[in-house]
């Protein structure tokens, strides 16, 4: 009796570690999809995009906070861990945004950069539209030719660089009598010689310009390729995507654009410091 006793105890006690180690590693699990995948992304962050923005702590938890406002705003319940990317169309800060959002859980900033939006000029220039845009095949991608228009300026940046297409939105004109219309919203590199070192300030027609840097790295790592991957998974594979593409888990598909009204531009986002005696380009480029 007592051996059987004894023999049935330590059968409960390789149970109950069995099922604590069960546990553990559930729970390990969790944290990495959780905590240790966004780490490694702002890692690949730090070391291959070479304009960046340091918001302090204080911001980066305002900018998510927005994030998380838009996406209910929209009607978009955050049920699974994704990355999102936000954009602050504010002249006083021209700023974008990779978070790492996960239900229950405080956004966790992974990197920022410097970008351009739209800004007051001739025919067709657009204010870069307001709200959460999906990224999606319906609006298919395309790479960048890397041709020069009349006034020598790569519009896309180099050839190859990937072309981010969020579909028609209707946006506020800047030209003329004002009003809305529609217009092709996108997000892509710039001329890297002429327009890169201006990001950080209103330069564009209504899309998003983004440095070249953090092109490439969105790309290769499928940050914002949700919809991208689910059809590559069915067999519909997007030639758009890079061969040698490994993307992260958890991709994301929403781009949010916000304006925080800024009036005084932040220290950690300054004004891009352009060379003198260069006016802004008069070239129609995106």
């Amino acid at each position: 009796m007592g051996a059987e006793t004894n023999t049935g105890a330590a059968v409960a006690g390789a149970l109950r570690r069995i099922i604590r180690a069960c546990v553990l590693a559930a729970l390990a699990g969790a944290l990495a999809t959780s905590w240790a995948d966004p780490a490694r992304l702002r890692q690949a962050f730090m070391e291959q995009v070479d304009r960046r923005l340091e918001p302090p702590p204080e911001e980066a938890q305002r900018y998510g906070s927005l994030a998380l406002d838009e996406l209910k705003r929209a009607g978009i319940a955050v049920e699974q861990s994704r990355y999102v990317v936000l954009v602050d169309r504010s002249a006083s800060v021209q700023a974008i945004f990779i978070f790492w959002l996960a239900a229950g859980a405080a956004p966790v900033l992974v990197g920022a950069s410097p970008v351009s939006t739209g800004r007051p000029g001739g025919f067709e220039y657009f204010e870069t539209p307001l709200g959460v845009f999906e990224h999606s095949v319906a609006n298919p991608d395309f790479r960048a030719e890397g041709s020069r228009n009349e006034f020598g300026i790569r519009g896309y940046g180099l050839r190859g660089m990937r072309v981010f297409d969020l579909g028609w939105q209707q946006a506020r004109r800047l030209w003329g009598r004002g009003g809305t219309s529609t217009m092709r919203l996108q997000m892509h590199a710039t001329d890297p010689d002429r327009l890169e070192e201006r990001l950080g300030s209103v330069q564009s027609k209504g899309c998003i310009r983004i440095p070249a840097s953090l092109n490439r790295l969105l790309d290769r790592l499928g940050v914002l390729d949700a919809g991208y991957l689910d059809a590559k998974a069915e067999g519909a594979a997007p030639w758009v995507l890079p061969a040698d593409q490994t993307p992260i888990e958890g991709a994301g598909r929403y781009l949010i654009v916000v304006d925080s009204g800024r009036i005084k531009r932040p220290a950690w986002s300054p004004a891009p410091a352009v060379k003198a005696g260069i006016k802004a380009s008069p070239a129609p480029v995106s």
